[in-house]
């Protein structure tokens, strides 16, 4: 579902998410998205469970997020500011790059990541930007990305 929260922007439940992009269980990392101002910023949020597969693994003993988990739930993040675009709603996009990717903490079962993303250019199917994420608060994780929207693109081919 997708409501307007008129000057605080878009808020996107999980089937909302799922109508702007391709991911899907087991491998979407949010639970929700809010504050979207489509073409500019979102905010996403996921909270993690000892549920969840990838904790008895990474390690029993101490349980932690794995760095990619964190990451992708930074880019499916940043995906949010440019397929709530209603032209590029539900498109494929593939990642280009990750640039400069940052772990401040350790991430444990019951915390909850807010990830905030912001789109800095969005040209011929491509976008860059980068999501900041935090737990209480506290820096979490970092990075810069490039992304593209490949039938966008290749409206662009020589022919």
């Amino acid at each position: 579902m997708i409501k307007n929260m008129d000057d605080k922007g878009l808020c996107f439940d999980i089937a909302g998410i799922k109508e702007c992009q391709k991911n899907r269980y087991p491998l979407l990392y949010i639970d929700k998205v809010q504050n979207v101002i489509p073409g500019k910023f979102a905010r996403g949020i996921k909270c993690f469970s000892y549920n969840e597969w990838f904790f008895p693994p990474h390690f029993e003993d101490e349980p932690s997020v794995p760095g990619f988990i964190q990451v992708e739930a930074l880019v499916q993040t940043f995906l949010m500011t440019f397929l709530t675009i209603s032209e590029f709603k539900g498109e494929k996009a593939m990642g280009l790059s990750w640039d400069n990717v940052k772990f401040k903490r350790t991430i444990i079962p019951g915390e909850c990541l807010i990830i905030e993303s912001h789109l800095l250019t969005f040209k011929r199917g491509i976008a860059k930007g980068y999501s900041v994420s935090f737990v209480d608060g506290e820096p979490a994780c970092s990075a810069e990305f490039m992304v593209v929207i490949p039938s966008v693109l290749s409206k662009f081919n020589p022919k």
